[in-house]
């Protein structure tokens, strides 16, 4: 049986999935208040050329819409990586209580792999944080988008090649 956790990761993996059919790094996120989804979020950096684009902040956004508010206590993130800094720093301002992620991110991960931003002490907000929930999957998702773009890369010179 799925936890409740597992679950809703399912849902931010489906945004992943999605994002990578469009060709944009298959991250996925989805914010959860009172177990109803009240914002979601993939990646769209390479279709409006905005740095901000990450999946986590445009599900952070939608929820703020959502709610009417900035703060979104009470909820919580589920994201198919780990949040790079910038998205650390927005789930932190923006008070989320808690961080459901599924791999971990060795070279720009904010939570624990290269920073600890979400629970450092420092700072007037730290956030419970689960980590590897549907670990696997999601780095399959990772993993296999960028396997399929090494291909179509040298399927594209070899044919500049001949």
């Amino acid at each position: 049986m799925m936890t409740e956790d597992e679950r809703y990761m399912g849902q931010a993996l489906v945004e992943a999935r999605f994002a990578a059919q469009i060709g944009e790094i298959p991250i996925g996120a989805v914010v959860v208040k009172d177990h109803q989804i009240i914002g979601t979020g993939y990646n769209l950096r390479e279709h409006t050329q905005l740095s901000t684009q990450h999946a986590e902040l445009i599900a952070i956004e939608e929820a703020c819409l959502a709610v009417q508010s900035w703060r979104l206590t009470g909820c919580t993130l589920y994201v198919t990586i780990e949040p790079c800094l910038m998205c650390a720093g927005a789930i932190v301002n923006a008070r989320i209580d808690r961080v459901v992620y599924g791999a971990a991110n060795p070279k720009a991960g904010a939570g624990e792999s290269l920073y600890h931003a979400l629970t450092d002490e420092r700072q007037n907000h730290q956030v419970e944080l689960e980590t590897g929930c549907r670990a696997i999957e999601a780095g399959a998702v990772m993993q296999s988008f960028f396997r399929d773009k090494r291909q179509r890369r040298k399927k594209r010179k070899q044919g500049l090649d001949k």
